[in-house]
């Protein structure tokens, strides 16, 4: 498996090819633009993104040209990024799964809460599942070419929150449809935003808080904007599943060379590396808030398995619902169960 430190090595190397070679020109065989919705400095487009382009650039000597499109700078808004990539409006995107809610269902096993022990365990098991489930079925439109999860998801709210109750009344920004159900079952209010809208939603007090991994609240601001984040202890509360997804008909016009280097940049290797980095990542975001003298609720094992209570009935919604579209969810959560356990250390 390809670390990050792989990873880094190969885009210095990258530059270093690209550097020497910079006074003669080189013809582009082919160019794709890349989009999505962060500043092109948050943690994903930077440590992510951008490594993931500059290491196809230099496999292919140069013969692809991937421009970076940040904060939706070819139009639209975050949740038609699929469609921008299914269209042709972008030639690859990254995104939220969760942006079209009930498109791809199947996804939704790893946004359950409680379901998350770290991020690569659960990426791995999310690229093995969407080999066995997803490709040929609910992403069949696009040719996907990652599928991670963040770190461990928990909440950041301008009063303190410890147990169920204190959510009640809150409006809360959950950044999934079961995320969402999840914060219903507290007696929150759930409030449906992409999460560049997260900082406005709460300086203008549309929000009282918000349901995100430590990674993005550098980015965001958020320790500035809100004083109190809850930590679970054990599994976490909620994680979201993101794609990196390219045009079907783009990659299949490809010569045979060239779609080597996209396959040899993309798959389980790469989705571990990308859900290791943001978990990676979420460290050094904590100490800036604790250095700021937030207040960091830490939840006790007793207190986390309040809310795993809380969450249960989630569970028996969701797979209620996923019988209605012919899908054994009870199947899939043992699958994703089991995967996870397996890959956990």
């Amino acid at each position: 498996m390809m670390s990050r430190k792989g990873f880094l090595k190969a885009a210095t190397a990258a530059a270093l090819v690209l550097g020497v070679g910079a006074g003669a020109a080189t013809a582009q065989d082919v160019t794709l633009r890349m989009h999505q919705f962060l500043p092109a400095q948050a943690n994903v487009p930077s440590l992510i993104l951008d490594v993931w382009a500059d290491n196809v650039e230099a496999a292919s000597d140069g013969r692809i040209k991937i421009e970076r499109f940040a904060s939706m700078q070819l139009g639209g808004k975050p949740p038609e990024l699929m469609d921008q990539a299914i269209d042709g409006i972008a030639d690859i995107v990254w995104t939220v799964v969760g942006y079209t809610p009930g498109r791809y269902p199947t996804t939704e096993v790893f946004e359950l809460p409680f379901m998350m022990t770290n991020a690569r365990a659960m990426s791995r098991a999310y690229w093995e599942m969407f080999e066995t489930h997803m490709k040929d079925g609910e992403f069949k439109d696009v040719h996907v070419l990652g599928t991670w999860v963040h770190g461990p998801g928990l909440i950041h709210s301008n009063t303190p929150v410890r147990t169920p109750s204190d959510m009640e009344g809150l409006k809360i920004r959950g950044g999934s449809r079961l995320a969402n159900a999840l914060l219903e079952k507290t007696g929150a209010t759930p409030v449906g935003m992409p999460v560049p809208a997260v900082p406005e939603g709460l300086s203008k007090g549309v929000i009282d808080g918000t349901t995100i991994p430590w990674e993005v609240t550098a980015a965001l601001k958020i320790p500035e904007l809100v004083g109190n984040h809850t930590e679970f202890t054990g599994n976490a509360l909620y994680s979201l599943t993101f794609v990196l997804a390219m045009n079907k008909d783009r990659y299949e016009g490809l010569p045979d060379d060239l779609k080597a280097v996209i396959d040899d940049n993309s798959g389980l290797e790469f989705s571990v590396f990308a859900g290791g980095t943001q978990e990676d990542s979420d460290g050094p975001a904590r100490a800036a808030a604790v250095e700021r003298g937030n207040n960091i609720v830490s939840l006790s094992e007793e207190e986390t398995a309040l809310w795993r209570s809380v969450a249960e009935p989630v569970y028996d919604d969701w797979i209620a619902e996923m019988a209605t579209k012919n899908i054994d969810g009870q199947a899939l959560i043992d699958e994703a169960r089991a995967l996870i356990d397996k890959y956990t250390e």
